[in-house]
Order: C-alpha cells, then structure tokens, then sequence
C-alpha cells in the first residue's frame, strides 16, 4: 500500500490533517441535524435555518483565504493549530445559545476556524507529500470528512434516545471542544515542509503576496479554480445542509430511519473519497473531476423522485459516493496550480471563493422551498452546479504530477 512507502513526517501530517479535518466536519455537520429540533423549539422558520447555515459558510469564505495568506507568512502548521483551536471554541459555545440570534452570531464566527482549518491543511499535506502520491493523500484527508459526519450522525441518533430535545442538541455542540486537543498533537509532532522553510530563507514570503493570484500570469487560474469549486460547493451545501429535513417533512422518517439512510449515504461517500483519489492519480485531476459532477447530477434528481419503497435507500450509497468523492482531487490540483509562496492564499482565496458563493444555496433552497417542494429545490441548484464544475474542469490545466518546489507549482 502507498501509505507504507510515505516517511514519518508524511504520515504524521497526514494524521494531522485527517483528524482536524474529520473533527472540521462533525463541528459543521452537527448543525444539519438539529434544524428540525430548533424550528420546533424556536419557531424558526425554514429560511431563517437556511441564514445559518450560510452565515457560516460565508465567514469560513472569508477564514479560509485570511488563514492561507497567514500561513504564507507565519507557516502551515502555527495557523493550523489556530484555526482548530477557533472552530473547536465557538462550536462549544453554540450549545448555549438561547435564541436565533445568538445562535446565527456563534456559528458566523465557528465559520472562520472551519474554512481556515482545510485552507492550510490541505497545502501542508499537498508539499509534504511526493508527486505520485499527492492526490491519494489528498483525497484520504477528504475522507474524514464522512467520519466527522457519521460521527454526527450516530451522536444525533444518542442524544435523541438518552436526552429531551431541548438538551440534546446542546450536547452535540458541547461535544465539539474536543477538537481543541489535536492541538497538542500537531505541536510535538508536526513540523513545517521543507517547502517553506527554503522559501524562509529564500525570502520569498513577503506582505503583500497574495495579490499576485489576481496578476496577468496567474488571474485566469484563480477564476477559473474558482468557478470549481463554487459549483462542488454549492452542489454540496444543497445536498447536505437540507437533506435531514428532507427527509423529515417530506419522506416522513423516523429518526432511526433517517440515521440509516444517512448513514447509507456517509459509507458511500467514504467508498467514494478514496476512489475518486486514486482515480485522480491515475486519470488526472480534469477527467476525474468531470465523471464524477456528471453521475452526481443524475442521481440527486434520481434521489429527490424516487419513492422512499422504490430502492431510495439504496442510492444513497452511490450518491454519497460521488456527491462527495468529487472533492478527492480538489486539494492536490489547487495546490499544483499556484507557485509555493502563494500557494495556501491562491489555494485558500479558490476553495473560500467557491465556498463563499455556494453559500448562498442553503439560503435560497429555505426560500424557494416555500413556492416548490425541497426535493426539486435542492434537484434545480445541485444541476445547475454541477454544470459549472465541468465547464471549469474542462477549462483549467492539467496538474497530475506536478513536482512542488519553492519555485514550482505556477499555473501553465
């Protein structure tokens, strides 16, 4: 197996930014599942859960492109413990809240630790890792993405047997400080690329660097890097944000049945974060890119149509499988795209960008869901996303292979 020919300091950056990331995703994903317990509670209104989900997306738009231009300054692993440090505070202070209000203004400021932590952890892992294993890395980082949310499902599915609702929900947040001691991990065992300490010496971290992804060489690949990741993005936060209540108040299920179809749903999508990594070695980053928008495409209007006894469990593996194993190749090509000494801004600014506009789905599914159903809601913007993600594959080069070096990385 690769991961048996990768040296200690690869593995343990590897182990650094798979947990960070997994525990990334239970922070966020924990949200998706109390939505119906606080509409119930608070009288919150769809849209107004809608407003949540993307109040944090916008910040960690703006969190993941401040921490990349951070990390091109300070180094790759002093941000990351910031960010994991951040993410990990105010999720512990979301179960709290006592109102929407307070509850929109914790998970807001929840959003800049959660798209810092990805930014800088993904390059970390992009210029420690060597070329022919890059995108395999990458995408095993992705996957702990499907841990942190089974993790959140199987806690949902705890609270919801041992504890009233109104302090259920309010464990799930609690829970997540525990994030803040993978801290103490990557402060003894991770140590900066070699990558960044030439470029320190070298002095090519300078203020103001980041402007150079918006210059004449590298203008085109930031757009389009962009566009990407806008369209997997929103595909994305259509699918997941929405999909619990989908279930709820549309397909009527039981909260046993609700886990089991997600959790159908979450082994897909680790099945899929693993093939979709090899394959982006093995096909290249575009293709790999394209077959994957193309399949998730028709199996969300497969999903949102078929009646709950016509085999709907039964693609929730497929669809986790390529709704989410898309992203496998995204932090190796971004990193590939940009020069080192604006590699985590360039890479940081693409990703948070997409981030920042895919933001708004949740917000305009909570209300379009108002005139037409949620599953044709979620069905009409997850299409049309995807369409963006082939157009911007077909359009940016191909970086299978790139070597990474202080100079290396500028887009063709």
């Amino acid at each position: 197996m690769w991961l048996m020919r990768t040296s200690v300091s690869e593995r343990r950056a590897l182990l650094a930014a798979f947990a960070g990331y997994g525990l990334d995703g239970f922070d966020f994903m924990v949200y998706t599942f109390v939505i119906p317990t606080l509409i119930a509670l608070w009288g919150m209104s769809k849209a107004e859960a809608g407003y949540i989900a993307s109040a944090t997306l916008l910040t960690s738009a703006l969190g993941g492109w401040g921490a990349g231009i951070l990390a091109d300054r300070f180094g790759r692993v002093r941000i990351l413990q910031l960010t994991v440090l951040w993410f990990a505070a105010f999720t512990f202070f979301s179960g709290f809240t006592q109102s929407y209000g307070q509850l929109l203004l914790t998970r807001a400021l929840q959003g800049f630790g959660f798209g810092g932590e990805w930014a800088v952890g993904s390059v970390l892992v992009a210029e420690i890792v060597e070329a022919r294993h890059r995108g395999k890395a990458a995408g095993l980082v992705q996957s702990s993405w499907s841990f942190g949310w089974g993790a959140a499902a199987l806690g949902f599915w705890a609270v919801s047997v041992l504890c009233p609702p109104d302090i259920g929900w309010r464990v799930l947040f609690w829970v997540g400080v525990l994030p803040g001691l993978l801290i103490v991990y990557i402060r003894r065992r991770v140590a900066e690329p070699a990558i960044y300490l030439e470029l320190q010496l070298r002095r090519a971290v300078r203020t103001g660097g980041f402007l150079d992804i918006f210059r004449a060489r590298l203008i085109g690949t930031t757009l389009w890097a962009t566009l990407l990741s806008t369209g997997m993005m929103g595909a994305y936060y259509s699918v997941t944000t929405w999909l619990p209540t989908y279930l709820e108040t549309e397909r009527h299920l039981s909260v046993g049945d609700r886990t089991g179809y997600l959790l159908t749903m979450i082994v897909g999508s680790f099945v899929g974060y693993l093939t979709s990594a090899w394959l982006s070695d093995a096909l290249g980053r575009r293709r790999c890119f394209m077959l994957f928008a193309g399949c998730a495409a028709l199996l969300v209007l497969a999903y949102t149509r078929m009646p709950v006894s016509g085999g709907m469990l039964l693609l929730g593996f497929p669809l986790g499988f390529f709704v989410f194993g898309i992203f496998s190749g995204m932090g190796a090509c971004f990193a590939e795209l940009f020069p080192s000494a604006v590699r985590c801004s360039g890479q940081g600014f693409c990703y948070s960008g997409g981030r920042a506009i895919g933001a708004a789905c949740p917000a305009l599914i909570g209300a379009w869901s108002t005139r037409v159903s949620l599953g044709e809601s979620i069905a009409m913007l997850t299409v049309g996303a995807y369409a963006m993600v082939m157009l911007a594959a077909w359009a940016l080069p191909e970086t299978r292979g790139r070597v990474l070096g202080a100079g290396a990385g500028a887009a063709a």
